[in-house]
């Protein structure tokens, strides 16, 4: 049993390492095409804040101070070159910010 589960956990490691070099190398592929932008991005999304009020109620703004957010991505699975992955950040960015 334990060397089935020793087993398990090798395949494990071994499919995700095979799988962030094949990230790795389709990101460096795009990045020699010279296309414009591919495959990095910049995310704009409005910055939005959660404002607890009485009886368990919460009120959801805009921030008055900087509305909009912008940050930097790469469409990947996995981070590379110090970029987070752009499907992170729109995930990122439905959530709102508790005050």
């Amino acid at each position: 049993m334990r060397l089935l589960l020793q087993r398990i956990f090798a395949a494990l490691v071994l499919l995700l390492v095979a799988s962030y070099i094949c990230d790795y190398v389709t990101v460096r592929y795009r990045m020699s095409k010279n296309k414009a932008g591919d495959p990095f991005d910049v995310v704009t999304y409005p910055r939005l804040l959660a404002i607890p009020q009485k009886g368990n109620r919460v009120e959801y703004t805009l921030d008055a101070v900087s509305p909009t957010e912008s940050d930097s991505c790469v469409h990947s699975l996995f981070p590379h070159f110090g970029y987070t992955p752009c499907w992170y950040i729109n995930r990122k960015a439905h959530i709102p910010i508790a005050m």
